[in-house]
């Protein structure tokens, strides 16, 4: 069978130079976490049970790089929940987070608007930042990612930009850096203050906690470990 060969334009040629050249830049968020998009994440429930407990409130934070490639939050996002139906409420929960799941004044919204809302404007964030995927940050991420996922899932909602098992850990990243794993303390430990009357909080401990991410990718930016200096063919040959 004859075959005719694929031939590319000069034109085509210098576009995928261009991505490629551009996807290498260091200073760039699509070349910082292998094309993810980090999004800072906090929920507030009513229990610590993902599947049966309620979540009560929501806020993300995007985040973006300058023309130095230093890290810096971006858009904030915010929600008071409802309590989906049949949701299990946990009076230890709300007595800490001093939330009333049913006042009206709270202006809650149904979860298929709240998940609607945060996901078009992080799939927004992602396409102009030139990533692949979103990828939820948080401190104790499991948590997090798994409230918002349980919504995700009892919603049925199909646009998720979210990765649905990475996440990044700000409790690892802190212990590694600041010998840290509780906010408050590795957010004091960072310089970056941290106000005990206002935790628990979905925008406060999103915030503080897109402050700390910020602060230790930048960081390891400053001591040189970023971007990578590329390791030679001579230096991984063994005999």
């Amino acid at each position: 069978m004859n075959s005719t060969p694929t031939t590319e334009t000069s034109d085509t040629k210098n576009d995928v130079n261009k991505v490629e050249s551009k996807s290498k830049d260091p200073n760039l968020l699509s070349s910082r976490f292998r094309g993810f998009y980090p999004v800072v994440i906090d929920v507030e429930t009513a229990g610590f049970n993902a599947k049966t407990d309620a979540l009560l409130e929501i806020a993300a934070v995007t985040l973006k790089m300058n023309a130095d490639g230093v890290l810096e939050k971006d858009k904030t996002i915010h929600f008071h929940v409802e309590p989906f139906e049949g949701a299990n409420i946990e009076q230890a929960a709300i007595d800490f987070n001093g939330i009333d799941p049913f006042n009206p004044l709270r202006g809650a919204v149904p979860e298929s608007e709240m998940l609607k809302e945060i996901c078009k404007a992080v799939s927004k964030g992602q396409k102009e930042a030139g990533c692949q995927r979103s990828v939820i940050v948080a401190h104790n991420a499991s948590f997090d990612h798994g409230f918002f996922m349980a919504a995700i899932e009892r919603e049925k909602y199909k646009r998720v930009p979210f990765h649905p098992f990475v996440t990044f850990d700000t409790t690892s990243f802190a212990a590694l850096t600041l010998g840290q794993t509780v906010l408050a303390q590795a957010c004091i430990q960072a310089g970056l203050g941290f106000n005990n009357k206002e935790a628990h909080s979905a925008i406060y401990d999103t915030e503080k906690t897109a402050d700390l991410f910020c602060y230790m990718v930048n960081r390891f930016k400053e001591l040189g470990g970023w971007p990578l200096t590329p390791i030679s063919n001579e230096e991984t040959t063994t005999e």
